[in-house]
């Protein structure tokens, strides 16, 4: 497959507080949080003297850590979704007749290689609902060499429930969401993939049944974003055949240090999620399987 990148040139973008907070947490990401310093000042103390105490409002974020690094140390896989299917893909950008995004990846029409993994989170048994993971990289959306990662999960529909995970036994029975804001052009919206029925339906959300699923032809979904009122369409995915990876292994998603001029995670539970990304990374690498990821 011959990937079309588009060129769009990089404006200077005007960022709110969340998109600056959200651009600061990707800088940060492989850096464990025990090692982040609190402010200037507050550097490694010189011979002799006391070492400062853990500030008090650090404490829940390193004890998350800590439990996404004993979760993932045990698991040898992510804390969360730990086992799925990789898959090749493709995403082409679409147009409606709403007006411009205001997003040079989204508003120049293009056809990306991708690569998407589907999970469940909790590894719950295969009969059991589950929250169901729609994993995205777009490589070169934002330039060459710059993927785009997408993270989302099963949700309802509504302007409530979106934010909400619901868990499914079917990989095409409903929506899946970024659950938490995201940033696009200055405008606060979530984002949704909607999948297309096929004759493969239902698919349940295993990584055999999925593998099986694929045979039988592609999965479809519609990429949204719900930025100024209702859905719009950016996107179509065409998910086409599994990639030769292991149930265990992942590619490492990461929507903080993988996002695009103008289309960015909010800064909603940034720290939170930055320690979960940490510990899960720094368990999985203990147990000898390499970084990976949280949410894919």
């Amino acid at each position: 497959m011959t990937e079309q990148t588009p060129s769009p040139a990089r404006g200077e973008g005007t960022h709110d507080e969340d998109t600056q907070e959200s651009r600061g947490v990707g800088e940060q990401l492989n850096r464990p949080l025990s090692a982040v310093t609190e402010a200037a000042g507050d550097d490694a103390p010189a011979a002799g003297e006391r070492r400062r105490r853990t500030p008090p409002r650090r404490w829940p974020f390193l004890t998350v850590e800590a439990g996404f690094r004993w979760l993932a140390s045990l698991r040898g896989a992510p804390a969360l979704h730990p086992r799925g299917l990789t898959c090749a893909a493709t995403l082409e950008i679409v147009r409606d007749r709403g007006e411009p995004w205001g997003v040079p990846w989204l508003d120049t029409a293009g056809r990306y290689a991708a690569t998407v993994r589907l999970s469940r989170a909790a590894g719950l048994p295969e009969r059991l609902p589950d929250g169901l993971g729609l994993a995205v990289r777009v490589a070169s959306a934002d330039g060459p060499g710059r993927p785009v990662d997408l993270l989302l999960t099963s949700s309802g529909r509504g302007r409530v429930l979106r934010h909400l995970p619901v868990p499914r036994v079917d990989a095409l029975g409903g929506p899946y969401s970024s659950l938490l804001p995201y940033r696009v052009a200055g405008r606060r919206g979530v984002l949704a993939a909607f999948p297309r029925r096929t004759p493969q339906a239902p698919v349940p959300g295993n990584p055999a049944a999925l593998a099986d699923a694929l045979d039988g032809g592609p999965l479809v979904f519609d990429l949204c974003a719900a930025v100024s009122g209702g859905w719009r369409t950016f996107a179509v995915l065409t998910v086409t055949a599994p990639l030769a990876a292991q149930p265990q292994e992942s590619v490492g998603f990461d929507i903080y240090a993988h996002s695009a001029e103008q289309f960015r995670p909010g800064g909603a539970l940034a720290a939170t999620r930055r320690a979960a990304y940490t510990g899960s990374r720094t368990g999985r690498a203990r147990a000898g399987r390499g970084a990976g990821d949280l949410d894919g």
